[in-house]
């Protein structure tokens, strides 16, 4: 009794007084305030401690003043499995599966904000519930390049809808105290020479094309913290660059959050404290390349930095700054005592994860209306490839995720179609056999020693037999394909697939091909098969996903958030060779010209006349939409104020469904080039059979507006405009002409 008397005595000794709880732990004041109270009881080695990593995923805190680990986690489309403290080889936790999420390709398809909303909602529970402070994503790089590995896990080519889908998700994750962490800023628009690679981009591109969604997420959704990029920018990295980190974004934007290093992406001390870094985090001894276990104080912003204090080289007003940051982080997150404590796995997560893989599906092609299938009693349905089959959400590099469960499109089918269709399997092809990243296996074997010429041979008897053929393929999440640090070596299917395709569609009319990728890839059979669905990775529930599709529980409406270009030659930066880049002679830095400008995407193929296999915006439904003549509110906009664009639309088919109304502006008159047209607005009506709606857009004359980069700012030039509404970026409705005063 008397030692447990003298410890309670001790525990007592190291608490503040009641009523006198100093300023930082004390939640009902400003967060400002407590930043300060805390920063001004820290020691100088608690300074540079608070502000680089202890292990893989979290940084100290301040343990002596009861400031709490930073725990960050790998997303944007789940929750990373635990990895052990210093090693990235699994924790052999029990229970760290998590629900898999669409990737964000299929969420940008969607083109409607509240799934994005609803998508930071789900991921922030589950993020909650594992105790993570700070989600890794979501990652908004530009499309610029259909060969680039890691464009699934981005919103698209278009930097308007980049920003207008970025922003909810934000949002709704940081209101349950989750911080997200928007990704890679800036211009890591490949993954080839990642390292190395120094983006040569003007002004006005950057500022029009590869800014705004990063822009919208800080200023809009009012992100906590960014994630620096491995490239160079004017020949200083990403992580450490004083343009973007400095200049931009916490000059120019006002942002207060934390700069968080990508793994491994400091180099130089020096840079780090002047330009822009505030939290560090890598694996082994200099951040990146093996070396030493545990070398977490070897950082650059570990004792090369504290040593450069004390040998007075150094001043620490950039060390306060960079403290205050992660300090308000730190209260926003991990000292949040308001934040729930979360869900993971539940039943509404599966759900919404359903509900977004079956809005961002696109509908690509329906000749004859071979889709929605309407199996009736005896129906024959033989499903065709690997991708039917193999789990997709192992893989890939960082997102790579370990899942309770995941639905396959086969076995998706075969649930929908029960009790009234027969389902048969043949292989088609043999692609990637493996299933392991990182220390988390499927646990498929997915081996098959059987010749190409075998496998099409078993596939086309089979064919011929069935009413239904539907072929699952496309890419998967090896290197070399959608794969994080390699790219992909063609625009064409791999494994053979265009073979299979087209003996499938020889033997069988109603051959139905399902492509999941998250990057556009050739289809040089695409007038051969009747359908064409795009899938993307779908998570846990990508198999009913895809047969809600299929089988017409829902009504397509998603929309391609990129360009699928009928060959490489066609993309602008192909076109013009600006892609991967020069290697410096004597040097490992690739000089990458972004050449094309701000012809990225539909902008390049419009401007150029060239057209497209798909357009961006491109969608079908099951049912029609027709539109009728577009309005305007004035013909003239003075330059403070703003107009009305409207157009009347109508469901003229006889289901349920939902169009995407797509709002473009041209500026034919300007006196720099400017694109055709450019996506300036965008709304999603949901609409039952003969129901009209008028579909507004408020103009305003910053949308009107392009970047004078010898000025540096926006000018929207008096003169004709021209509105154009339509369903697509190549289908084009009605127009409307205004002028700008």
């Amino acid at each position: 009794m008397k030692n447990l008397a003298s410890f309670a005595l001790a525990i007592a000794a190291t608490l503040p007084a009641f009523g006198n709880m100093p300023a930082y732990r004390d939640t009902s004041k400003p967060v400002e305030e407590r930043v300060e109270d805390a920063l001004a009881r820290m020691t100088l080695q608690e300074k540079i401690n608070i502000i680089h990593a202890q292990s893989k995923f979290c940084a100290p805190g301040v343990p002596r003043l009861g400031i709490p680990e930073l725990w960050t986690t790998d997303g944007p489309h789940g929750i990373r499995p635990e990895v052990l403290w210093d090693e990235w080889d699994q924790a052999g936790w029990t229970n760290d599966s998590c629900v898999a999420f669409p990737a964000l390709t299929c969420l940008a398809a969607t083109w409607n904000p509240d799934m994005a909303a609803l998508y930071g909602t789900s991921i922030g529970e589950e993020a909650r519930y594992r105790g993570k402070d700070v989600l890794l994503g979501p990652g908004v790089n530009i499309y610029r390049t259909p060969l680039n590995g890691r464009n699934f896990e981005y919103m698209g080519e278009d930097p308007l809808l980049a920003s207008r889908m970025v922003v909810p998700y934000v949002k709704n994750l940081q209101a349950l105290g989750v911080a997200a962490c928007v990704k890679h800023y800036a211009l890591n628009n490949n993954e080839v020479n990642r390292h190395t690679t120094n983006a040569v981009v003007d002004d006005r591109t950057l500022y029009e094309i590869y800014l705004p969604a990063f822009k919208a997420a800080v200023q809009e959704g009012g992100a906590w913290s960014i994630m620096g990029a491995y490239n160079y920018y004017k020949d200083q990295h990403a992580c450490h660059n004083q343009y973007l980190l400095n200049d931009i974004l916490k000059g120019e934007w006002g942002f207060d959050g934390a700069v968080i290093s990508d793994w491994g992406g400091t180099h130089d001390t020096r840079q780090a404290i002047t330009n822009g870094l505030d939290l560090e985090f890598g694996s082994w001894t200099n951040g990146l390349s093996n070396g030493a276990s545990n070398a977490y104080d070897n950082y650059y912003m570990a004792a090369p930095y504290l040593d450069l204090i004390r040998k007075g080289e150094v001043g620490t007003k950039e060390l306060d700054d960079k403290v205050r940051r992660v300090l308000r982080l730190t209260f926003r997150t991990a000292m949040d005592y308001s934040k729930g404590s979360g869900a993971i796995c539940s039943e509404e997560h599966y759900d919404a994860a359903r509900r977004i893989g079956a809005e961002g599906i696109v509908l690509l092609r329906n000749e004859g209306s071979v889709l929605p299938i309407r199996p009736a009693s005896g129906t024959r349905i033989l499903v065709v490839g690997e991708n039917a089959v193999k789990m997709m959400t192992v893989g890939g590099g960082s997102s790579s995720l370990k899942v309770q469960r995941e639905i396959s499109p086969l076995d998706g089918i075969r649930n929908s179609a029960a009790g009234v269709a027969s389902v048969d399997y043949a292989r088609g092809y043999v692609g990637d056999v493996s299933g392991e990243y990182n220390g988390v296996t499927t646990g498929q074997n997915l081996a098959d020693s059987r010749t190409p010429a075998e496998l099409i041979a078993e596939a086309v008897e089979k064919a011929r037999n069935a009413d239904y053929v539907v072929f699952v393929g496309g890419l998967n999440k090896s290197a070399g394909q959608d794969c994080e640090d390699s790219d992909r070596a063609s625009l064409g299917l791999p494994y053979g697939q265009d073979a299979v395709i087209e003996a499938l569609a020889a033997a069988n009319p109603r051959t139905i091909v399902v492509n999941v990728s998250g990057n556009a890839v050739a289809m040089p059979w695409v007038k051969k098969v009747p359908a064409i669905v795009q899938a993307w990775f779908l998570g846990s529930e990508a198999g009913n996903s895809i047969a809600d599709v299929l089988f017409g529980r829902a009504n397509p409406s998603g929309k391609l958030p990129f360009t699928f270009p009928v060959a490489l030659a066609d993309n602008g930066a192909h076109a013009l060779g600006a892609y991967p880049g020069t290697r410096r002679e004597g040097s490992d830095i690739v000089d990458l010209e972004y050449s094309e400008g701000i012809l990225v995407g539909y902008r390049w193929h419009d401007t150029k006349k060239i057209k497209p296999l798909f357009a961006f915006g491109h969608g079908l439904s099951y049912t029609t939409f027709g539109y009728g003549k577009a309005g305007v509110s004035a013909s003239s906009m003075g330059a403070d104020g703003t107009i009305t664009v409207s157009v009347p639309v109508t469901n003229t088919g006889d289901i349920a469904g939902a169009e995407v109304v797509q709002l473009y502006i041209s500026d034919p008159e300007c006196s720099v080039e400017r694109p055709t047209k450019e996506l300036k607005d965008f709304k999603k009506v949901y609409l039952q059979p003969g129901e009209s709606r008028t579909v507004e857009f408020t103009v305003r004359p910053s949308d009107l507006a392009y970047f004078d980069a010898a000025a540096h700012e926006w000018v929207a030039e008096p003169g004709r405009f021209v509105a154009s509404i339509g369903s697509a970026s190549d289908d084009i409705r009605t127009s409307v002409k205004f002028n700008l005063k």
